[in-house]
């Protein structure tokens, strides 16, 4: 059996091409490699471990106080403004997201026709992505240039506030408010739906048209279910960008904890407090992929029950073929007790 699994599975050596190649590769990610282990990784150690203790920065020294899981109730306990802007976070993420994919998507869409300036249209609308960041962002959020202005957001809320309870109505009216700067957040997610759409083979929709298929029938046969992961990355990509934006008041609340001159906070309550909140953002992430998640195809899920099926029909031969082994063995065993060798005087055994 072991040689039988040597040839089998025998060890491939790597020629000097493959390995110069293999080096290369690690040289071109040894740049990210770098930045995750210097800005990512050791910065999530340390929090985690300022986390369970409670922080005083004084002229002389750095005092750690443990406090073990002090930091977490006290945030729960008597800061009642971190649970209601988790829930209203929750509520403004599960409603912003599908806007912005939607909207990315549509507008790939047209930009992926036969127009005029494409190329101007596309950095018409990824521009805001460059310019609309940080401080200018603030800027342009004080000015009132995030909201639209002829809308009358108060009327909205209360004509939802007749059915809808008093707090998704004002996360609803909060929707509408910041609109233009939802719209603004869309600029990467429309260059991946349009790389994407690029990718789809134009013979499918010329099948589809000759088989008498419509616009929106190609669209719901061909379009969507080929850019499905990626209306998945887009819906993770816009759940961390706004999780991480400046204009989360939770990441504001964070820095100013972090930042506090008091005994009860600083660094410790602030690590445990973006502990916390990335553990929301998870369990956000892990809500839109098991809603976006691709599922395994039919046919996918017919061929491997078959495997299975053979591999069981292939178990099922062989124990027959071993019991029938033992059965022959039995009989020619029995048969030779039976048939013992006697002599009957003339030189013959019978």
């Amino acid at each position: 059996m072991s040689r039988e699994k040597k040839t089998k599975n025998p060890k491939v050596k790597l020629g000097k091409l493959e390995k110069k190649e293999a080096r290369v590769g690690y040289v071109f990610i040894l740049p990210w490699l770098i930045g995750v282990l210097a800005f990512m990784i050791y910065p999530l150690a340390q929090s985690f471990y300022y986390m369970w203790f409670n922080i005083r920065i004084t002229p002389l020294q750095t005092k750690f106080i443990y406090v073990g899981t002090g930091n977490f109730t006290q945030i729960w306990l008597e800061n009642p403004e971190f649970p209601q802007q988790i829930v209203t976070y929750l509520w403004q993420t599960i409603l912003e997201v599908p806007i912005i994919v939607v909207f990315a998507l549509l507008i790939a869409m047209m930009l992926n026709g036969k127009i005029r300036l494409k190329g101007f249209f596309r950095l018409v609308f990824f521009l805001p992505v460059i310019i609309v960041s940080g401080p200018v962002m603030n800027m342009l959020v004080d000015e009132g240039a995030a909201t639209i202005p002829a809308m009358n957001v108060q009327s909205i809320v209360t004509a939802l506030d007749s059915f809808l309870p008093t707090s998704l109505a004002n996360n609803i009216g909060d929707l509408f408010s910041s609109m233009i700067m939802i719209l603004w957040y869309s600029g990467v997610q429309i260059l991946i739906f349009l790389s994407a759409l690029q990718k789809i083979d134009p013979s499918l929709y010329e099948a589809a048209k000759i088989d008498g298929g419509s616009k929106w029938e190609c669209f719901w046969k061909i379009t969507l279910p080929t850019i499905k992961p990626m209306i998945l990355l887009n819906a993770v990509y816009s759940v961390i960008f706004l999780s991480g934006n400046e204009q989360n008041s939770l990441i504001t609340m964070i820095q100013s904890a972090m930042f506090s001159g008091t005994k009860e906070k600083g660094y410790g309550y602030a690590s445990a407090m973006a502990w916390m909140y990335s553990l929301v953002v998870t369990l956000v992430v892990l809500l839109f992929f098991l809603l976006l998640g691709s599922k395994k195809d039919i046919y996918d899920r017919q061929v491997k029950r078959r495997k299975r099926q053979m591999k069981k029909e292939a178990r099922q031969a062989k124990k027959i073929e071993r019991r029938g082994i033992r059965n022959v063995k039995k009989l020619e065993h029995a048969r030779k007790k039976r048939n013992y060798k006697t002599y009957d005087g003339e030189g013959d055994y019978r």
